[in-house]
């Protein structure tokens, strides 16, 4: 019974993991991090950035999605009719190597998520002070979009309930054969005490922190200021009338090719 239920959650863990806006995000964190590498070494949102770049890399060496997409192939496609027929089921030491990978991932992408807000903040801040307005304006977007993106395909959620399949389906293949592989670690029935905090709540909580900052937007209208209403539409005239007196006064000629050399 328990099997189809497992596969199911593979294959949507898999999907939203190997999805490719955290890939696409990932490479564009890289390229910033190169372009402002010998510029910005020891500022506090670069570091910020390292941190989240750091996240993402661990998450990708753990192999996670290789993982549990070679679960996902243990498992038989075709459900059995009968009551007590027999099938061919994933073994204990597999079951524990990609319960503990999904734990570890949890972790990562807890923190990964942690750094994605602390780093947003950082950024949003320094731009309040007017500092590195360039990188700090691409770091806000870029990040808002990552937390985005892990948050809208809920990744960590995916995850969360993998491992409460793969602790049902551990607990009854144990039971049926005793193979432990990893031993001298408990596998927690919840993962939230595992994790240590809730997730819903905790992702609520930064979505909270993240939104508070679009109540602190007068450091767009410092960068950005508007245009005084003294300019009329009559002053945007005059001013387009002169430009194009100047420029047919001095008879500028137009090259025939643009890459033609100019002597």
């Amino acid at each position: 019974r328990w099997l189809p239920a497992l596969r199911r959650r593979c294959d949507m863990a898999g999907k939203r993991l190997s999805g490719t806006g955290l890939a696409a995000e990932g490479r564009v964190l890289r390229a910033v991090l190169y372009v402002y590498h010998s510029r910005l070494l020891r500022h506090r949102s670069y570091l910020a950035l390292q941190q989240v770049e750091q996240c993402l890399k661990r998450l990708w060496k753990m192999n996670l999605v290789g993982c549990i997409d070679t679960l996902a192939g243990l498992i038989p496609k075709k459900n059995t009719s009968q009551a007590h027929a027999e099938c061919l089921v994933p073994s204990q030491p597999m079951l524990e190597t990609v319960a503990l990978k999904v734990l570890g991932g949890c972790k990562l992408i807890l923190r990964l998520l942690d750094c994605c807000c602390k780093a947003f903040l950082l950024s949003v801040k320094h731009l309040c002070s007017e500092e590195f307005i360039l990188l700090n304006t691409v770091a806000s977007g870029l990040l808002s979009r990552l937390w985005f993106v892990i948050q809208y395909r809920c990744v960590l959620q995916s995850l969360v309930s993998l491992y409460g399949t793969l602790s049902t389906s551990l607990h009854l293949v144990s039971e049926t054969q005793q193979m432990p592989y990893i031993k001298g670690f408990t596998f927690p029935s919840d993962i939230s005490n595992f994790l240590g905090v809730n997730v819903s709540s905790e992702v609520k909580k930064q979505k909270a922190r993240m939104l508070t900052t679009k109540k602190n937007t007068s450091w767009l209208k410092k960068l950005f200021p508007t245009m005084p209403e003294a300019v009329s539409e009559l002053g945007k005239k005059r001013n387009f009338a002169t430009c194009t007196s100047t420029v047919k006064k001095r008879n500028i000629p137009c090259p025939a090719d643009i890459g033609e050399p100019v002597l």
